[in-house]
């Protein structure tokens, strides 16, 4: 068996940021870009009114109230055209620009109109109200840099940048076969022992989440020529994930059934629970990420294992950001096998506070739809008592510490409470 690490380093190694391609600004949401996207001119172009109001220069009317002469006006889109002078004002509107020889703009609520007598009740600032040209950014700017994935407010960055194509990294093509005899569709019939097929749906969402275009392939039964379509259509994707037949049962196939066809073997076990038969091999020229049976083993191991990899893909580096927290709930001493523990992590006092869910069986997924983090604790970590914080050490043998209630992977900004992230004691 090899450790979490390794297998994390070995499974990201396999692969390379995929080709770019250019698409609309209507179809690039959720995409990650492959270049800068640079600005091709200032935002605003040239100077703005940011009220409704009156353009004038400052200096005119630095004792109030005074009077200016009304000479022409500036909606948005249709700029006056001439030059404001001494004493003189333009109507002005919201976006519409200021115009030469104005450096401030009065608000109407501080103004009385007579005719083309407007009197002005409020001193302005030199350039109050104004937006100058390039506040937002300058021409040749990069106001989005490569690797970003696009969510809906970068869209109106990049159109105000007046780019309406994007150069973005393809959609890391992700392939998803399900095994077993025993497994079935939702609201389909079931056979005597049977089960539904449920990573499946689970695994094209998070894909889907992480930039990755999930495809499902099927189920496969537990017969040895059933995975002969498998070959031709991994030439079609990025990467193949199985889900079952990992282990070392008579029905446990994916190798077996493979190695006809050139499946090379990198590894397979790794030292962790849930998840211990994870195959990471190659079929032909595309990886294939074989994940265990279990449905929590199986999407504990994606968010380990397959995240990185289609970040790799998409050029990204993702390495989850490091919290900590305090432990509510006692522990037992670790085994010989990275444990991911599922857990509820919330705010006590203002402060992380992680509490382990008391059956952890990797077939309870209701109890994994409500984690919202994975404790997880190293080979061979002693046992932790409730209460403990971060920083506090769990044992020690003379001056050395043992373990430390420690490091909380936490999730990205805006992942919903049924999604699990890991989390980390050692």
């Amino acid at each position: 068996m090899i450790s979490v690490d390794d297998a994390v380093a070995r499974i990201s190694a396999a692969f390379r940021p995929l080709e770019a391609e250019r698409v609309g600004l209507a179809q690039a949401r959720g995409r990650v870009l492959a270049e800068d996207v640079v600005a091709k001119f200032d935002q605003p172009p040239f100077p703005v009114s940011a009220m409704d109001g009156y353009a004038l220069r400052a200096a005119d009317v630095a004792q109030v109230p005074a009077q200016v002469t009304l000479i022409g006006e500036a909606p948005a889109g249709a700029p006056y055209g001439g030059k404001v002078g001494a004493g003189e004002t333009v109507r002005i509107f919201t976006g519409g620009v200021v115009p030469e020889g104005a450096d401030a703009v009065v608000i109407q609520e501080d103004t009385d109109a007579s005719d083309n007598i407007i009197t002005i009740k409020e001193a302005p600032r030199l350039a109050e109200n104004v937006r100058v040209a390039g506040l937002d950014f300058r021409a040749g700017d990069s106001v989005l840099k490569k690797a970003w994935r696009l969510g809906p407010r970068d869209l109106a960055v990049i159109a105000a940048a007046d780019t309406a194509y994007v150069s973005v990294t393809k959609k890391p093509r992700v392939l998803l076969v399900a095994t077993g005899d025993e497994l079935s569709r939702p609201g389909e019939p079931r056979a005597p022992g049977g089960i539904v097929a449920s990573s499946i749906y689970a695994l094209a969402a998070m894909i889907d989440s992480w930039g990755g275009d999930g495809i499902d392939f099927g189920i496969l039964p537990d017969k040895m020529e059933a995975y002969a379509p498998l070959p031709e259509a991994a030439n079609n994707a990025d990467l193949v994930v199985t889900m079952g037949g990992a282990s070392v049962g008579d029905h446990d196939l994916v190798q077996k059934a493979l190695k006809p066809f050139g499946f090379e073997l990198d590894f397979w076990k790794i030292a962790m629970r849930p998840g211990k038969p994870l195959i990471f091999g190659r079929l032909g020229n595309t990886p294939l990420l074989g994940l265990p049976g279990n449905p929590v083993s199986a999407l504990v191991c994606s968010i380990l294992f397959l995240r990185p990899a289609i970040a790799t893909m998409l050029g990204q580096h993702y390495e989850a950001p490091i919290i900590r927290a305090e432990l509510a709930t006692p522990l037992k001493a670790n085994g010989t096998r990275q444990d991911f523990i599922r857990a509820r992590v919330t705010n006590k006092d203002g402060k992380p506070n992680v509490e382990a869910f008391k059956l952890q069986d990797s077939s309870m997924q209701a109890v994994f739809a409500r984690a919202n983090g994975l404790i997880v604790r190293a080979i061979g970590a002693p046992a932790a008592k409730a209460g403990l914080r971060p920083g506090d050490v769990i044992e020690q043998v003379g001056t050395k510490p043992i373990a430390h209630v420690a490091e909380l992977l936490s999730a990205v900004a805006g992942l919903k409470p049924n999604v699990s992230v890991p989390f980390k004691i050692k």
